[in-house]
């Protein structure tokens, strides 16, 4: 009785699985074919270098005062090294300061990136949400994902253009 409930079971379940319509996209494909997004990631890396650079120069500054440390130690009194060496480990505190200010977790980077290319990502979830309601998609998966695990996928179910085309940015 049991082996004739589990495939019962299973024939309903695989029943309802192929009345499902899934498709797929291309996030990848779909944001570089979005002029704002483009814009968006350029400004961050244009940010990102000049923040880094900040960055850089003040630990360079660390490793100058180190090297003239290291030269001038044989001439400087107990109090002279104490000081020189508390400004080498402020300076280099002064840079992870500055480098937790521009990029780390809740950094200007991400903030910046946040406001830059959320809306832009709220758009397109936005299209591609329209795009499976109007033609009746149970699921949108992104073949661009490591995690989604695609081997083969005929080309005749990616929407990626009709979301584009939602866009207003038709290819």
């Amino acid at each position: 009785m049991k082996k004739i409930l589990s495939l019962i079971a299973l024939a309903f379940a695989f029943n309802a699985a192929s009345a499902q319509k899934f498709a797929l996209i291309d996030m990848e494909y779909i944001l570089s074919n979005i002029p704002a997004y483009e814009r968006a990631n350029e400004q961050l890396s244009q940010m990102s270098k000049k923040w880094q650079a900040e960055v850089e120069a003040l630990d360079n500054e660390a490793k100058n005062l180190y090297k003239t440390y290291q030269n001038e130690a044989v001439f400087l009194s107990d109090e002279q090294k104490k000081e020189r060496e508390q400004a080498i480990v402020d300076k280099e505190k002064e840079a992870a300061d500055l480098k937790k200010k521009y990029f780390g977790p809740e950094g200007e980077l991400y903030k910046k990136r946040e406001s830059l290319v959320q809306p832009v990502q709220d758009e397109v979830y936005s299209a591609i949400k329209a795009v499976a309601e109007q033609r009746n998609f149970q699921a949108i998966f992104d073949r661009s994902s490591e995690t989604a695990g695609i081997i083969f996928a005929s080309p005749a179910i990616d929407v990626s253009n009709e979301v584009l085309a939602k866009l207003g940015y038709a290819n």
